[in-house]
């Protein structure tokens, strides 16, 4: 072998027993031969089959439930439950993302742009008479909060959370709005952390229900590229002075370069 070839292979690190429990597990959770609400076989169950010891499958299960995937209850004679995959999932996931060095917020924010533009594009196209409903009920929970100062902020955020969910399903996308509402968990505290810096919080809030109403008219005549557009430029107002200054550049390019 030459000389240059020496980086070409790695030295193989071996799997332990409770990683190869924990994976085929998971791959009968995701593949839904163990839908969530259903049960794992009991403790003493599983290690006959896997032919392995106690301590294996105990620490195969803490590695699922850390993974939010089952909740498991030592000695329970009912198993342990499945979770399966939620956007709760997806929402610890991509908090802890924010709270690292793999991705900023600059970059969350971002993709959040992407997904809510073409929520916004898809649902313009296929929502239905209900998706309609369902955002005019937290447009008028916004309306009806928005005189509550300070202390309405969570209940605010949280209209603001369904609204935008309600976009996300009525594109006809599961995916967008599982990534939607997780996106939207994982930036929440920065929403209301800017709200409550503001001096005059209704006047904040007004602003902020009149773009929302913005969005639904665009929405509901039809507009994909303007409901689009809308989306991306509110989350570059909100969140373009609270971002790390070198990704204000990828905010801006999402909304100029569209």
């Amino acid at each position: 072998m030459a000389a240059d070839d020496a980086d070409l292979f790695r030295p193989v690190t071996p799997v332990r027993a409770y990683q190869r429990v924990a994976e085929q597990i998971e791959e009968r959770i995701l593949s839904g031969d163990l839908p969530p609400g259903s049960r794992l076989p009991a403790e003493r169950e599983l290690v006959n089959r896997f032919g392995v010891g106690r301590s294996t499958v105990r620490e195969a299960l803490r590695v699922l439930q850390s993974a939010g995937l089952i909740r498991s209850r030592p000695g329970d004679p009912l198993g342990a439950e499945v979770l399966g995959v939620s956007p709760d999932n997806l929402s610890r996931a991509l908090g802890r993302l924010t709270r690292s060095s793999v991705a900023t917020l600059g970059e969350l924010v971002q993709f959040r742009m992407v997904l809510d533009a073409e929520s916004n594009s898809l649902a313009a196209r296929l929502h239905g008479a209900d998706d309609l409903a369902r955002m005019r009920e937290q447009i008028t929970r916004m309306e009806a909060l928005s005189s509550g100062g300070p202390a309405s902020l969570h209940a605010f955020s949280e209209a603001d959370a369904l609204f935008h969910r309600a976009i996300a399903e009525a594109s006809g996308n599961s995916l967008l709005g599982l990534c939607a509402r997780a996106v939207h968990e994982a930036v929440v505290e920065v929403i209301e952390k800017k709200i409550a810096g503001v001096a005059d919080t209704s006047a904040w809030m007004e602003r902020s229900i009149a773009h929302h109403r913005e969005v639904l008219a665009a929405i509901e005549a039809g507009d994909g590229p303007l409901a689009a557009r809308l989306g991306r430029t509110a989350l570059h107002e909100y969140y373009a002075d609270h971002v790390e200054p070198e990704t204000r550049e990828l905010l801006a390019a999402s909304v100029e370069g569209h």
